[in-house]
């Protein structure tokens, strides 16, 4: 059978719209790509009892919410106060959290269940922050609160990681042997709130918290304490505590003589440092020794001190050691630019293991040039001289250099060049650096450092002044 060319025209063209139509209507069902990301954090849909509940008598607590949920380590991260002495068991399944109160309940006593960031959502850890559930035995929600901050005295900074405890307990014992009535963290500000508080005095400090043990028993941790107590009442104001650590934790416990506890016994050698900088000797500064274990005897009289290539003797230079006997200091005013050598006899030191060098040894150094540093003058602002300022000088966290301010106006001639921090210590004692405090028996706050914000830049060979 044959079709007129009208005909077959138009087969064509309907043969050609079923194509294009079915192309364009496969590409709309094509779905896109990814999908819906849940930024959300959980959100808390009923609390059985509910939540600021009063005359509290039961043992178990409830929470359902919007979503499936996990906890971060119950027994870590969540703080409930008052602390009781036994910890609540958690249970969390899909979207509830369930907590059985183990311990007997204070009467008329407000508690708060303070889950901080623990709980975050199953899909994509979104976390519910600082949730806080609230609840008392009594016929009232305790509602005063009480406020402050934390700063570290030997450098002003914020440790967000210390703890602040409340005691009721006046006894300075009570820090070590106790647990605390409440307890709290900090900010990455170091701030802290108490909230949810009865009317009365507290002791307060912060710590290093050990485990959750929320006491004070090492020395080497971060400390604070309030000068006073405080009452807790609708005017009571806000407090700044300075934590310090009593001792550093790399200072020696003695100088016991005792090899108990040795790595390696067969290497036998005497070993120290020195703190000259790539073979150059600072003419800011001592020549120093630094061993590795206490001195038990240093013999001068074995060390050769020699200037120049004809090993010319120097005079008018002492030797001291310090009172951990690690460290030995060369003090010389040291000219520029000169060639020194310390000759070292093999029994110049002998430590308390009884080490001492394989051989003689000798040390050559050269002193830096006076165009190798900058002079520095700079002209302080507001400061109070009654308490015995000292500028300290911090590259890379650690205080390179410091100077007692008798005035306004500081300038040295030779200064290290680079970019330094500067920070104010309040010298108490007036010898120089600072010092910690002392809590059992004597209550002595640490030393205070102020830091200070603008940072300045000293070049070599260069007239550096500043305004601070």
């Amino acid at each position: 059978m044959k079709f007129s060319p009208f005909i077959s025209f138009l087969f064509f063209i309907l043969l050609i719209s079923a194509f294009f139509t079915g192309n364009m209507g496969c590409a709309n069902i094509v779905p896109p790509q990814g999908g819906f990301r849940d930024s959300l954090p959980p959100e808390l849909v009923r609390a059985t009892p509910a939540d600021s509940t009063i005359n509290f008598t039961g043992n178990r607590i409830n929470f359902s919410f919007d979503e499936y949920i996990d906890v971060d380590n119950f027994q870590q991260n969540v703080i409930i106060t008052p602390i009781p002495k036994v910890q609540p068991t958690e249970i969390h399944r899909l979207n509830t959290i369930s907590l059985r109160l183990k311990d007997t309940l204070e009467a008329n006593t407000t508690y708060t269940i303070n889950f901080g960031n623990a709980i975050k959502d199953v899909n994509e850890g979104n976390v519910m922050k600082n949730f806080v559930y609230i609840f008392s035995t009594g016929p009232a929600i305790d509602s005063l609160s009480f406020r402050g901050n934390v700063l570290l005295a030997e450098t002003g900074q914020v440790d967000s990681n210390l703890t602040v405890i409340l005691h009721r307990n006046p006894d300075d014992s009570a820090v070590r042997n106790e647990r605390p009535r409440y307890v709290t963290k900090l900010d990455h500000q170091g701030n802290f709130v108490f909230r949810n508080l009865p009317p009365g005095t507290f002791y307060v400090y912060a710590l290093e918290d050990q485990g959750r043990q929320y006491r004070y028993y090492d020395t080497k941790n971060l400390f604070a304490f309030a000068d006073s107590p405080v009452i807790v009442n609708h005017n009571t104001k806000p407090v700044t505590l300075y934590a310090y650590a009593e001792k550093k934790a790399s200072e020696a416990t003695g100088t016991s003589t005792s090899t108990t506890g040795r790595a390696n016994v067969t290497d036998r050698r005497l070993k120290f440092q020195t703190n000259l900088a790539h073979g150059s000797q600072d003419l800011n500064q001592k020549f120093s020794f630094v061993f590795e274990r206490p001195l038990k005897e240093f013999d001068s009289t074995k060390v050769r001190f020699t200037t120049d290539t004809t090993f010319t003797p120097v005079t008018g230079y002492s030797w001291t050691i310090d009172s951990s006997r690690k460290k030995v200091t060369l003090n010389y005013n040291w000219p520029e630019s000169t060639l020194y050598h310390l000759i070292l006899s093999k029994d110049f030191a002998k430590d308390t293991l009884g080490f001492q060098l394989l051989k003689a040894d000798t040390i050559k150094f050269r002193t830096m040039e006076r165009s190798d540093y900058g002079q520095l003058a700079i002209r302080f602002r507001n400061l109070d001289f009654s308490k015995n300022p000292v500028v300290q000088f911090v590259m890379n966290g650690e205080v390179t250099a410091s100077y007692p301010l008798t005035s306004a106006n500081f300038s040295q001639s030779l200064f290290s060049p680079g970019e330094y921090e500067l920070r104010i210590l309040y010298d108490a004692n007036r010898n120089g650096k600072w010092d910690p405090g002392h809590f059992f028996g004597k209550h002595q706050q640490p030393e205070l450092v102020k830091p200070i914000t603008r940072k300045i830049t000293v070049k070599a060979n260069w007239q550096n002044e500043f305004d601070i």
